[in-house]
């Protein structure tokens, strides 16, 4: 049996929803978002029905592609370097978002975040050097970024990747100068409000480009400043929720009243006990032991797949989430975005209790109107 503590994520680890588990860069799990398909599927779509797409432009988008990656493995290989794994990269139309095992430092949010950005101005800056060298002009359009071109694919290649310089380290979220404005006013102010602030930037920043967009015509420019403003509420309320959970202990968000199925029930007498309970994810234990975890999702594709004269121990998640219930609850938030619906409270060998994405939520919501977890 492989249970995962805290400090070690699931290994069968859950993507985030909505997106596609695409391969591993550097060992961290890089996912496409639907949107960014989407994004892809639309250019492609543009420069055939243009009739004009040429070679030119197809290498120059396979090379922004690769300067993107390279962008986020500079993001995962300072934080390996800095003692912090990266849990997922999900790639949206804006970029990539990382998420991180833990809450980061203010330095090493500044350095993580830098990495990605500085890359990228390398990359420029050897490319501007090769074509200096070869004695190549170096002239672009800011339209040919956009448009199929035969101009010089390098000359692309670079002014695209300055391109991502500048967008990144705009100071606002969720770009990665949001993220160095709030680690360093995070020296000077409470996280919450530095991320606040980053946030509010961020929201403003894709109100003014989509309000551009609608005038000047440049519809790619609205479908940007939407995923800009989504990106920037979704680190807003990631924060919030460190905020509200730090210094928590998982305790006091835990289900302290649950049921537990033995490993010799059936498939029949799980979904007997999901109707007669409000409880959808159930540990599965061999004694005083606990073996694995059955959720509702996983119980209704074993009755389909399986059927209800199945037993559950042959079907239950021996990959479950194990949490100390003294862990401060901050700690876990990204874990459980791992894990699912459900992680196992374990008091060493003891199960004290279940922590659901519902309870926490219900926790979060309680905490915000100012309500003060019971003492344990």
């Amino acid at each position: 049996m492989d249970r995962s503590r805290p400090d070690q994520a699931p290994q069968a680890q859950r993507g985030t929803a909505g997106a596609i588990r695409f391969f591993s860069l550097f060992g961290t799990p890089l996912s496409l978002h639907f949107s960014f398909i989407l994004l892809a599927l639309v250019v492609i779509a543009r420069d055939l029905a243009g009739h004009q797409t040429t070679s030119t432009y197809t290498w120059f988008l396979i090379g922004m592609l690769m300067s993107v990656l390279l962008h986020e493995a500079a993001h995962a290989l300072v934080a390996k370097t800095l003692h912090v794994r990266t849990l997922e990269v999900v790639m949206f139309p804006i970029g990539g978002l990382p998420r991180m095992e833990r809450t980061l430092k203010p330095s090493e949010e500044i350095w993580i975040s830098a990495a990605g950005p500085l890359v990228n101005a390398i990359i420029a800056a050897a490319l501007f050097g090769y074509l200096s060298a070869t004695h190549q002009a170096a002239v672009i359009k800011p339209s040919d970024l956009m448009t199929p071109s035969d101009v010089n694919l390098f000359g692309l290649l670079a002014f695209g990747n300055l391109l991502l310089v500048a967008m990144n380290l705009l100071p606002a979220f969720p770009m990665d100068g949001g993220r160095i404005l709030r680690a360093l006013l995070s020296y000077i102010r409470p996280e919450d409000e530095a991320t606040r602030i980053s946030a509010w930037m961020g929201r403003m920043l894709a109100i003014s480009m989509g309000l551009y967009g609608l005038f000047a015509g440049e519809f790619m420019l609205v479908f940007f400043a939407l995923f800009v403003y989504l990106g920037a509420a979704m680190e807003f309320a990631a924060a919030t929720g460190r905020s509200l959970t730090h210094g928590v202990p998982v305790r006091a968000a835990m289900v302290s009243e649950f049921h537990t199925l033995e490993h010799g029930k059936t498939i029949r007498d799980a979904a007997n006990l999901l109707l007669a309970t409000s409880q959808q994810d159930f540990p599965v234990v061999h004694g005083d032991q606990v073996v694995g975890l059955l959720g509702r999702n996983l119980l209704l594709k074993a009755l389909a797949s399986e059927g209800p004269d199945a037993y559950v121990a042959g079907v239950m998640d021996r990959d479950y989430l194990s949490l100390d219930p003294n862990t401060d609850l901050s700690e876990v938030l990204p874990l459980m975005a791992q894990a699912g619906r459900c992680a196992l409270v374990m008091e060493g060998e003891k199960l004290v209790g279940l922590l659901t994405t519902e309870n926490l939520s219900e926790f979060l919501l309680l905490r915000r109107f100012g309500m003060e977890p019971a003492s344990s």
